[in-house]
């Protein structure tokens, strides 16, 4: 096939049009002016049959191509082709347009259509026979498979179709006031990008452009034209869509103040302040890397090379097929026929998994069915049951339970006594110490349950059976009651009911405020004199009226109406152990506290409301990573103590906590120190400090009281050689202290072996073949560092909302990027305000993020040498990956945050211990 090419306007002269035989492709385009027009290009076609000595007769067909389309112009015979000089025109034309460096995505559009129009003609002509096709290279199957996934507008959509009912909806509804006609400002709602207004906006601006349509609106038929071109799958059509939001001239070239807007555009539907601010910066990073000629712009290839560069996935692609592979063979769902079978093993599948738990349940239950039935016959035997019958029996029976239960409340929340039993004794293999919160609210659920089974019978049962009794039944009872009552005053009146009625109010006021709506401030829809019912400070000091409940409880066992023998009276001996315990506890917390004052060294207010309190260490003060301390501030409440994890490691000469400000408490200490730091400089970006130790600036910082350390599940992360550790926001704070644990421990022990006192340490990811024969070797040595420190790998998953949250532990992560040469921990960071890894909206961003990265070795969005991930983690498939690597192992997974994830973190710790040899113990954080 031959044909006729040029880039004259339609109209122009039959001289300015060159012969050319071969494809046409984009490499045979040339600059495209800047305002849009036609372009003609001609066809002949010869009869190959024709000796190549004889001139070929032509028909010359002409084609007009613009942005549109492809349109036919002419068709004539063209008389003789084929000559020699004609192929010499070719060459001409060919090295010519080789010489052009910058081909437009216009032309090679335009080209891609001359090329199916070629080969429709040649098809239809059939003047030759077809040859046969080279093999097209399938992208799909090369390395940049995973990238080609990539710059989806709608992510959500696999097919316009399916997507497109739920548009037109939208549109009927927005425009059923404005005419039929869809306002610009209100295209990113349409569309399903309501959060992303400004991304929505250029993508109108692109889209409306290349149509010619002008003002800021558009009706039902553009916007199902404007959805076949978003919602198209095919890669090419994306590239298509994303070059046109950035070329906005429309001049088939992107000029770096275009990739700027783009860049600032990309960071503002992200969520993404800081890269917005430094969109100059880094669109001079990106024309650096894509325009090394220094000419002032890029091109589409340029950007699809970068887009289509494939992603480092040496390990991915390996570990995708070994866990497609573990999925297929382990955990495939168990099917049973049987009901039977279902029951047997769900059954077995809870007992293993809640042993702890189930134990002690079942005393703490035993022992109230006991007690209840010891005191329901006793009284069934006397003569106080001829009167009230078996009323008398449940009152007293769910009397005698309320006396345990008011005993044993305190119990979980003696938290030294908890700690010294975790830390000393071997009984937190039996006892699940970790659930002391949750134990302490179920207690207060069977307290709830006896008051009201106790109240009911005494006030609706008992109390009118003796009104209305004869005097020959009353007789028995004039012993306890005197003469018989007339008035249900009598009752209400005394003692006894006085002490009941007020207990029973003031602990309805506790529980109402320990609820969780109530205790953090949830319930919004209150008058503004009932909203300082909620919040935290509510619930604390709520919550200490049991020191009045606990006196009137006592003086309301002593004074019963059907027992006078004091040895019988017996809530005294119930409650005298728990409460001295508690009463103690509260005092050593008292005195501890004053005597190992704390220095606050250092104070710093982070972006996301974090106030970091740096204090000195007490002498004495011992604590685990995991652990935390309760803090007091005069300043803001004298009485008010609150837990925070510690932060710091306990190798080092200082205590940290990392504070979020989430209620009315945190809010004033907030307020309170943020009065005596220094405005941030120029390269602390919206950070506030106040550094004691520098010298000059030494503020009055308010006083500051601790009592700790107390015991928490993370503290236990020692006893497994592989752990999963996952934090939330603020949760990651006690994960943050086990990392620098870790990393401390990982220096001690390198010193040692420097100093050849411990042979090397066996990590989990050494690719030594004698692994074993080193972990047996060590488990002999003398060293302690190395016996105490188990730790073979870490893996630590911190998920963030926002990108300034990241600067809480910004040192952190590079110390341990810096410093763990043998890779024991390894950091995954997750900002949630950038859409997932595909979507256009952050296809920048990622491109971005690889260059500079690559260059300079941070990340733009943590600010940290530690790659961060876009979007939320796939927790199933972090779990297969932990499973996969660590068969056969115990891992202990610790989770700090929000308790919407904790039921899917147990689930499939749950289920992958099931299904596969590798054992997952599920911890979570409880305060």
């Amino acid at each position: 096939m031959a044909a006729y090419y040029s880039d004259t306007e339609v109209g122009g002269t039959e001289k300015d049009r060159v012969f050319y035989s071969g494809p046409l492709s984009s490499g045979a385009s040339s600059t495209r002016n800047k305002k849009p027009g036609k372009r003609s290009v001609s066809f002949n076609f010869r009869d190959n049959s024709i000796s190549s000595n004889e001139a070929e007769p032509c028909v010359e067909i002409t084609l007009d191509v613009n942005n549109q389309g492809v349109a036919l112009h002419s068709l004539k015979a063209a008389g003789k082709c084929g000559s020699s000089r004609d192929y010499h025109d070719l060459n001409r034309l060919a090295r010519s347009l080789d010489k052009k460096k910058s081909p437009t995505f216009a032309a090679y559009n335009a080209s891609s259509r001359i090329k199916q129009v070629s080969h429709e003609i040649k098809r239809l002509t059939s003047f030759t026979k077809k040859p046969t096709p080279v093999p097209r290279f399938d992208r799909t199957k090369s390395a940049a498979a995973h990238a080609l996934k990539g710059l989806k507008f709608i992510s959500k959509t696999k097919d316009g179709g399916v997507g497109w009912d739920a548009v037109e909806k939208r549109f009927d509804d927005i425009t059923a006031s404005t005419g039929g006609l869809l306002p610009r400002a209100r295209f990113c709602e349409c569309i399903g990008m309501k959060e992303s207004k400004e991304f929505a906006g250029g993508l109108f601006d692109s889209l409306a452009r290349n149509r010619n349509i002008q003002g800021d609106s558009i009706d039902k038929a553009e916007l199902k034209d404007f959805w076949e071109q978003i919602s198209d799958q095919s890669f090419d059509s994306r590239l298509k869509t994303f070059f046109d939001m950035v070329d906005k001239n429309a001049d088939g070239r992107i000029s770096e103040e275009e990739v700027r807007e783009i860049i600032s555009m990309s960071a503002s539907a992200n969520k993404l302040s800081n890269i917005q601010k430094q969109a100059e910066e880094y669109a001079a990073l990106i024309m650096e890397e894509l325009d090394p000629n220094h000419l002032g712009y890029i091109m589409i290839d340029s950007l699809e090379t970068l887009l289509l560069q494939a992603p480092d996935q040496t390990a991915r692609v390996g570990d995708s097929k070994n866990l497609s592979h573990m999925l297929s063979q382990r955990l495939k769902p168990t099917l049973d026929t049987s009901s039977l079978g279902k029951y047997y093993r769900g059954t077995k599948y809870f007992l293993l998994d809640n042993w702890q738990r189930v134990w002690v349940m079942a005393l703490w239950i035993g022992v109230m069915a006991v007690l209840f039935v010891y005191k329901y016959i006793q009284y069934r035997n006397r003569a106080a049951y001829q009167v009230m019958g078996h009323c008398v029996c449940m009152a007293k029976g769910a009397g005698e339970t309320l006396k345990l239960n008011m005993a044993l409340i305190l119990l979980p929340v003696c938290r030294n006594t908890i700690t010294w039993l975790r830390n000393k004794t071997k009984l937190g293999t039996v006892v699940p110490f970790d659930d002391n919160l949750n134990f302490h609210k179920v207690i207060a659920g069977g307290i709830a349950v006896g008051v009201a089974i106790h109240m009911f019978y005494h006030l609706a049962c008992d109390f009118p059976r003796i009104l209305h009794a004869s005097e020959e039944r009353y007789e028995p009872m004039k012993q306890y009651f005197g003469k018989q009552p007339t008035s249900y005053w009598f009752f209400i009146n005394s003692v006894e009911g006085v002490t009941g009625i007020v207990m029973v109010i003031l602990m309805a006021i506790a529980f109402t405020l320990a609820a969780p709506w109530f205790r953090r401030s949830k319930v919004t829809n209150l008058p503004n004199c009932l909203k300082k019912l909620t919040g935290f400070n509510a619930f604390w000091y709520s919550h200490h009226l049991f020191v009045i409940v606990y006196t009137l409880l006592v003086i309301h066992g002593i004074n019963l109406y059907l027992t006078h023998e004091w040895y019988k009276k017996t809530t005294w001996m119930y409650l005298a152990v728990p409460v001295i315990l508690y009463a103690s506890e509260r005092f050593i917390r008292a005195l501890r506290s004053s005597i190992k004052a704390v220095t606050i060294q250092k104070v710093a207010l982070y972006p996301g409301n974090v106030l970091a309190l740096h204090m000195s260490k007490p002498h004495g003060f011992r604590y685990k990573s995991g652990q935390y301390m309760f803090v007091n501030c005069a300043a803001v409440s004298p009485f008010e103590w609150h837990p925070f994890s510690i932060t710091s490691a306990p190798g080092e000469d200082y205590l940290s906590v990392h504070i979020r400000t989430l209620g009315d408490w945190t809010r004033q200490l907030r307020t309170v120190f943020s009065q005596c730091c220094q405005p941030p400089p120029s390269d602390k970006s919206g950070i506030l400090r106040a550094d004691v130790i520098l010298g000059d600036y030494n503020p009055d910082l308010p006083r500051v009281l601790i009592d700790g350390p107390y015991g928490a599940p993370a503290q236990d992360y020692k006893k497994y050689e592989i752990v999963l550790l996952v934090g939330l926001g603020i949760g990651a704070t006690p994960m943050i202290s086990i990392v620098k644990d870790i990393v401390s421990n990982i220096k001690a022990i390198d010193d040692e072996v420097e100093l050849g006192l411990s042979p090397p340490y066996p990590y989990e990811n050494s690719p030594s073949p004698s692994t074993n024969n080193l972990i047996s070797s060590t488990k002999r040595s003398s060293s302690l560092i190395s016996e105490q420190f188990k730790t073979r790998r870490a893996y630590f998953y911190w998920v963030t909302r926002e990108q300034g949250s990241f600067d809480w532990f910004k040192g952190v992560m590079n110390e341990v990027a810096e410093q763990d040469h043998n890779h024991i921990i390894e950091l995954h960071n997750y900002c949630t305000s950038v859409y997932e890894e595909g979507d256009a909206r952050s296809a920048l961003i990622a491109m971005l993020q690889s260059i500079n990265h690559a260059k300079n070795g941070v990340d733009i969005v943590s600010g940290t040498r530690v790659k961060s991930h876009f979007a939320k983690p796939n927790w199933r498939n972090v779990y297969k990956r932990v499973a996969l690597n660590h068969p056969n192992k115990r891992v202990g997974v610790f989770y700090c945050g929000a308790p919407a994830l904790t039921q899917e973190l147990r689930q499939l710790a749950l289920d992958f211990s099931r299904k596969t040899s590798t054992k997952f113990d599920f911890h979570k954080e409880n305060f």
